[in-house]
């Protein structure tokens, strides 16, 4: 995969990948005509992309193996495991993508929803794994807008004892990498691209809609 653009501000690091098959993938999942079905593949699809570059500072460690043929050094992943946390409802979307890549990561559930009054974020439900202070977290957020929601989700992994946190989403905005990088510098965005900006109804432009409803065919 080529090198991904990252960009630091005196915040935080948003990693975008420049790749054609994000880019390719991206362009279909916008487009108003794709499918359920295919939005869906297309999601999971993305997420396991993303997670390639998000777990690129995943600590690893030499270990003596055997092949069919000889003795070798081989790299493992070393140090902290990992915990997976959707930010309901539709990042259970990406779930599957980044547990093909770490089946043995733990999932933790993190249940948010914006009102569209306010756009603050209201929190109904969490159930995260009791070891969570022992783990690297990925967030997964499709659609980081205002950061309102994604914010207070980092915030409750950091309060049950969460030390490393990073994000991935799909698209985001700038006031919401903003907002992210503001109440937490330490989180690193991993993302596959940086829209334009937010509507007056703080969804994000040209962006592809609402990713929940698109997924899961509800309006």
């Amino acid at each position: 995969m080529p090198p991904a653009s990252t960009s630091a501000s005196t915040t935080g690091v948003v990693v975008e990948p420049d790749h054609p098959l994000v880019r390719h993938k991206l362009g279909l999942l916008r487009d108003v005509t794709t499918t359920t079905q295919m939005f869906r593949q297309l999601v999971n699809e993305l997420t396991l992309l993303l997670t390639y570059e998000a777990t690129k500072t995943l600590a690893d460690e030499e270990v003596e193996i055997e092949t069919p043929l000889e003795r070798m050094a081989a790299r493992r992943i070393s140090g902290k495991k990992v915990a997976v946390c959707p930010i309901l409802r539709a990042g259970m979307g990406m779930l599957d993508g980044v547990l093909s890549l770490i089946p043995g990561a733990r999932v933790g559930f993190i249940g948010m929803y914006r009102d569209e009054e306010t756009l603050q974020p209201i929190e109904y439900f969490v159930k995260l794994p009791n070891d969570i202070a022992d783990r690297d977290v990925i967030l997964l957020d499709p659609m980081l807008a205002t950061g309102n929601s994604t914010a207070a989700a980092v915030a409750t992994v950091k309060a049950a004892g969460a030390t490393s946190v990073r994000l991935i989403a799909l698209i985001a905005a700038p006031e919401g990498i903003e907002r992210i990088h503001r109440d937490h510098p330490d989180v690193a965005i991993v993302v596959a691209a940086v829209d334009r900006g937010l509507n007056e109804k703080g969804f994000i432009v040209p962006g592809l809609g609402d990713a929940g409803d698109r997924l899961y065919g509800t309006k």
